[in-house]
């Protein structure tokens, strides 16, 4: 097992804990991983990058959905969305074998479990200040929906996703290292938390 600092982010939607994740990385000098994941784990498994898109929405959308839309299919009549989740856990495992990271999202928390290097963060932030940002930042996709129903759905769907693949419950705080509202404390603030807490424990 690796000894590389690795740290995952799971978040609420429009709490800005991609790009916390981002700024953090470039901070620490590692790479960050998103949904390139998504594109790793197509390239390995054999299945084309743009099915495991559609996969990944509609897994989190609504897994029921998912496995009677795409059905059971091959490696021992496991559904789509299981294999992808699958692809994407051995990747998440090869990156922290292969050094340091900083990882959002996909369960990365869960999967590395057994990796004593790893520390675990999750951003949450109110309402008001979530929907505050979605509607102030380019980088959330609103499908058609109001900014409201926009968050309400995707908070849903990570939530089920990762309730559903780890057997625990999205957001708890005994799951994680610390939970962190960058609503109140900002970006750049929430980035210095995570340093110090780091580096506390590493001293």
């Amino acid at each position: 097992m690796a000894n590389n600092l690795i740290i995952t982010i799971g978040r609420q939607y429009g709490s800005g804990g991609r790009e916390i994740g981002r700024k953090l990385a470039l901070r620490l000098g590692i790479p960050f991983y998103d949904r390139e994941l998504i594109s790793r784990a197509a390239k390995k498994s054999g299945f084309s990058e743009d099915l495991f898109e559609q996969l990944d929405k509609r897994a989190t959308n609504s897994l029921l959905y998912s496995l009677t839309m795409f059905g059971s299919t091959g490696l021992n009549g496991m559904s789509l969305t299981d294999q992808l989740f699958l692809a994407q856990a051995n990747i998440i495992r090869e990156i922290a074998d292969s050094g340091p990271a900083v990882l959002v999202g996909r369960c990365a928390d869960h999967v590395l479990r057994e990796y004593e290097n790893r520390f675990d963060f999750f951003i949450t932030g109110s309402v008001d200040d979530r929907l505050q940002r979605i509607q102030t930042h380019d980088d959330y996709e609103l499908s058609g929906k109001s900014p409201r129903a926009a968050l309400e759905k995707m908070d849903k769907q990570r939530s089920t996703y990762y309730n559903y693949y780890t057997g625990k419950v999205w957001g708890k705080s005994d799951h994680y290292d610390l939970c962190i509202n960058a609503g109140r404390l900002g970006v750049e603030n929430s980035i210095e938390v995570i340093l110090a807490y780091v580096n506390a424990l590493k001293k």
